[in-house]
């Protein structure tokens, strides 16, 4: 198992309770391919740079979690095809995550 971490970029527009449903979508995926959410950290809203789709504010938050290299891809597909994400990345921390009993 691998340590991953994905930064997701949320549409302002989004309600606190859509936020958590959009955010149980994935870590639903990430335990569906046998995978841990180690934590999800919640940046809030943020001025963005640039528009993005015509926003100029965002919802963001940090997902970090392991799993096999396999289900990353299966991750970011829901991500591609959920509403109200405007942006991710995602990133390899480890190579090896050790197992805490």
């Amino acid at each position: 198992m691998r340590k991953f971490e994905t930064l997701l970029l949320l549409s302002p527009e989004l309600a606190a309770d859509a936020r958590e449903t959009v955010l149980g979508t994935l870590t639903g995926v990430v335990e569906r391919v046998e995978g841990n959410v180690l934590e999800v950290d919640h940046w809030g809203m943020r001025d963005l740079a640039y528009p993005v789709k015509k926003q100029m504010r965002g919802y963001y938050v940090r997902l970090e979690y392991s799993m096999p290299n396999s289900g990353v891809a299966e991750l970011e597909r829901i991500i591609r095809i959920t509403d109200g994400i405007y942006k991710f990345v995602t990133v390899k921390l480890a190579d090896e995550v050790e197992e805490v009993a």
